[in-house]
């Protein structure tokens, strides 16, 4: 329900479309116990409300808080606490109905433990991908290593990476920025079986390859068409740049 200080529609435009599941630690107790849902809100008033919604209108709702102030990116974050249990799906359901309402029916995706893509927030998808219990979570944690972000390029000579929507970007100083579009990410057989198109051996596009390695960092490289594969062990992210 909508409590007596919003009204429907009143977040419109203002939170992300994409929201995060245990990306960040809970500061009330153990992660593999509790799931943190973090969402992305433009600026701080409306973070506030969102904060204060979700706090004063769900019972299993353990804590809402707003980052102490903005990120890099001039937003600002609301994080949610909830117990892990068989029921978390149906909960998060629970509170993306609500949240809804105060975006005026924006649809939502999630992104699990910092992975490269998202997902579309159906309670099925919800269910298959968040650990309900401490065992469920310690395996899904291990098995989602390199489909993070920061694990696959922890070796990466950038200052500063950043995932945001469906875009990743690599920083370092006097080099500008690099941005691409995450195509895929997955087991490196099944990368190289689903990017279509000619590997591409060009001058020009050789010497993009050298440029990113010098950017991003060592990793081997290969561009299918207008896509780069980056691989890490038997992993690999398929990724198409747009800066």
């Amino acid at each position: 329900m909508i409590n007596e200080s919003l009204q429907p529609a009143d977040l419109r435009y203002l939170i992300k479309d994409v929201f995060e599941v245990d990306s960040f630690k809970s500061k009330i107790g153990n992660d593999a116990d509790i799931v943190v849902v973090s969402f992305t809100v433009e600026n701080e008033e409306a973070a506030k409300d969102l904060e204060n919604f979700i706090e004063m209108g769900y019972e299993f709702v353990i804590d809402a808080d707003t980052s102490t102030g903005e990120t890099d990116d001039g937003v600002f974050k609301v994080f949610v606490e909830i117990e892990r249990s068989k029921h978390i799906s149906k909960q998060l359901m629970e509170l993306l109905d609500g949240i809804s309402k105060l975006t005026g029916g924006q649809e939502m995706r999630f992104r699990y433990f910092k992975s490269f893509k998202s997902k579309e927030a159906t309670e099925k998808n919800l269910r298959n991908t968040i650990p309900a219990d401490k065992d469920e979570y310690l395996l899904a944690t291990e098995e989602n290593k390199l489909d993070n972000f920061q694990e696959f390029f922890s070796n990466s000579y950038a200052d500063e990476i950043k995932l945001l929507d469906e875009s990743i970007t690599f920083k370092r100083p006097y080099s500008g920025a690099v941005s691409f579009k995450v195509i895929d990410s997955g087991l490196k057989k099944d990368i190289y079986n689903n990017v279509k198109g000619p590997i591409v051996l060009e001058s020009k596009d050789m010497a993009e390859v050298m440029f990113l390695t010098k950017i991003i960092g060592n990793y081997n490289i290969t561009k299918i068409d207008k896509t780069f594969v980056f691989e890490n062990k038997n992993w690999a992210v398929a990724l198409e740049r747009i800066l």
